[in-house]
């Protein structure tokens, strides 16, 4: 055991000695109340009895009012980093600050919200708001005090209570108090993302400071409790005071310029429609100085420059526009960094191993659509992408094929059911095909990569369209005994993605599918996918290896209707019941077992053609930046581990590389 955790235990002890003493005493005075009320024999009988009932009951009650303090909250095990600890073994303690960050974004933005229901926001926009704890970036479900010192709470984690550091403030000076946390909850209930407050308000009744620094969450009897307390330790914590100065142009769903106040280590300077935004460190920041943050925040100023298209954005970094570009796109990894700065050593080209789950990207099937209720006619789109063609011929063969939603990590489903997934997928019944028990998960068709339509899983595709009665026409079309035509429009907004798309489109063409490709400008796409006006879009489900609660919102029928982080549209009792087992897990073995139950049911569906994936990031950069030599598994650190290191920045700047 480890010194904090034996310092939790010994807390924990101490509170059932003081409360087991604090029972006694109480004991003792019921006693002598009733004392004088009673005589003889009978009263020796009768004190000895409630004495004994009352001591007995002890054990159980002081086990009920145990109370864990500590400086941090881990979902599974034990914190890595014990009370008081310098900083994260990741960060360089000694990183100079200054210097400037300069990114990309391509597209557009109306707004300095991050939370609005309209319009599109700022890149970084949600960078000015701390929360209560942050996550360790070497250790999956473990977080540590920020904006709260410590949190108190029960072993049965029926609520939690947050701390908060006195020294906390907002960046016009105003202490961040426990009213401050409150507000910011319920803010994010009445205005914010429909399916966050619909999920949210069930499990989270109530929010109420006990005190200035001082906060209490409390948790709902009906639903588990892993993730609860991390959930509401990542609040964002806005100013109460601000928005009740003007509550009627200061609402969180609607789209501003002006970001309001929040705690973080960067304040706006300056945004430009749809041309550049800058964020410049707050000099008066209050947890410079914290342990979680050595090391960390160390640019002068952080500044995105915004571009209409992805090319005229590849072309400003090679200019030297902006200085950091992490790449997401094949083509140009492979083909777009043959410039003279590459040549001498002036812009780095980098492969960062990442060891997240990669994001379960693909083709998504809104099921809401009645095209796609049947399971038959998923199949046979997923058939007509051939990822081997596309990998090889477009992608410069630099992408793996994914099947899994948590792909290369103990919650893939592997080979046959066995042991505790076994047991959970049978206890599901008939909510499930029985042959899930008996088969391999399902997996991303194998197709031939020397022609973007392989004639054997095309033939394969029409002969399920058949069966699921879409017939062909006249017209060499698809439609069904209504006559209604198979119709599918798959809407983007990336021209990166439009390349790839486009074969894929072509081979449902030549099953008979009336499919099209539409990309439409980032407003129009940001508002088609809120309210779910598409039959497939590309999308990427963000994934841990410590999921929870964002499972209901990701695939729960909750709020399946209108949820933009289920953009399936997914209702399924066995999902459901899987989700809460995930949730409810107790052990690491019990999360893993459950997960992998719920990805063998997830893949069974066929809503999604699964696309690439990537176990390292790409990222070019000039050379005037520098990161630790140990960086986390977890994160790449770009935003917040990096540093400008002033004599390459001027030795660059002297040579006329860079402005």
């Amino acid at each position: 055991m480890t010194s904090h955790m034996a310092g939790n235990r010994a807390d924990i002890q101490t509170d059932r000695l003081a409360e087991q003493r604090r029972r006694r005493a109480g004991v003792q005075a019921q006693v002598r109340a009733i004392a004088p009320a009673t005589g003889g024999v009978l009263h020796a009988a009768f004190v000895f009895g409630l004495m004994l009932f009352l001591l007995l009951t002890l054990p159980l009650r002081a086990e009920e009012g145990a109370i864990v303090k500590s400086h941090g909250f881990a979902e599974f095990g034990e914190l890595k980093y014990p009370a008081g600890f310098a900083h994260f073994d990741y960060v360089n303690p000694q990183a100079p600050k200054g210097g400037e960050l300069a990114i990309s974004a391509v597209g557009t933005f109306d707004s300095m919200n991050p939370f609005t229901r309209k319009g599109r926001a700022g890149a970084l926009a949600s960078e000015h708001f701390e929360s209560l704890m942050i996550e360790s970036y070497d250790e999956p479900g473990s977080y540590y005090g920020l904006v709260a010192e410590s949190l108190e709470y029960p072993e049965s984690q029926d609520w939690v209570i947050f701390n908060l550091r006195p020294e906390a403030r907002f960046s016009d000076g105003s202490p961040v108090t426990a009213e401050d946390v409150v507000f910011s909850h319920n803010i994010l209930l009445d205005q914010g993302l429909q399916s966050y407050a619909e999920a949210v308000r069930k499990r989270i009744p109530k929010a109420e400071a006990l005190g200035p620094q001082q906060v209490k969450f409390h948790f709902s009897p009906d639903f588990p409790r892993r993730a609860m307390i991390s959930q509401v330790a990542g609040t964002p914590v806005f100013s109460k005071a601000w928005f009740e100065a003007d509550p009627e142009n200061r609402r969180l769903d609607e789209p501003r310029l002006d970001p309001g106040i929040g705690s973080g280590p960067y304040i706006l300077e300056k945004a430009d429609i749809n041309q550049r935004i800058i964020y410049r460190r707050n000099p008066d920041y209050w947890g410079e100085g914290l342990n979680v943050n050595i090391g960390r925040h160390n640019y002068d100023s952080i500044r995105v420059e915004y571009f209409g298209d992805t090319i005229a954005a590849m072309e400003g970094f090679k200019a030297g526009v902006y200085t950091v570009r992490p790449e997401n796109n094949s083509k140009s990894w492979a083909t777009a960094y043959e410039f003279d700065a590459i040549a001498n050593g002036d812009v780095i080209k980098d492969e960062i191993p990442n060891g997240n789950v990669p994001a379960a990207s693909g083709f998504v099937m809104n099921l809401l659509r009645p095209q796609f209720q049947d399971i038959r006619v998923r199949e046979a789109v997923q058939l007509a992408y051939n990822f081997e063609w596309t990998n090889e011929s477009l992608q410069y063969g630099l992408f793996r094929q994914r099947s899994s939603f948590w792909q290369d990590s103990a919650l893939e489903a592997k080979g046959l059911p066995e042991g505790r997934e076994l047991e959970v997928l049978t206890a599901l019944g008939d909510q499930i095909e029985s042959g899930l028990l008996t088969s391999e998960p399902v997996m991303a068709h194998a197709s031939k990569p020397k022609r973007p339509n392989d004639r054997r899983n095309l033939r394969r595709a029409m002969k399920l369209l058949d069966e699921a009665g879409w017939e062909v026409n006249s017209d060499g079309m698809r439609q069904n005994a209504a006559g209604e035509l198979l119709e599918i429009e798959l809407l983007l907004d990336s021209p990166s993605l439009e390349r790839i798309a486009a074969p894929y489109v072509s081979n449902l063409r030549a099953m008979g599918v009336d499919a099209r490709l539409n990309r439409v400008d980032y407003a129009q796409y940001t508002s088609r996918r809120r309210e779910k006006d598409f039959d497939m879009v590309y999308f990427a489900y963000p994934k841990s290896l410590e999921p929870s609660t964002g499972l209901y919102q990701q695939f729960g029928a909750e709020a399946h209707q209108f949820s933009v982080f289920n953009p399936a549209g997914l209702a399924d009792p066995a999902v459901d019941a899987l989700i809460g087992n995930v949730v409810e897990a107790k052990t690491q073995e019990d999360l893993q077992s459950n997960a992998r139950a719920l990805d063998r049911v997830l893949r069974a569906k066929r809503f999604m053609v699964p696309a690439w994936y990537l176990d390292v990031s790409w990222i070019a950069y000039w050379k005037q930046y520098a990161y630790p030599e140990n960086l986390p598994p977890y994160s790449t650190g770009l935003l917040d581990l990096w540093w400008v290191d002033a004599e390459r920045e001027a030795t660059l700047k002297a040579s006329g590389a860079l402005r």
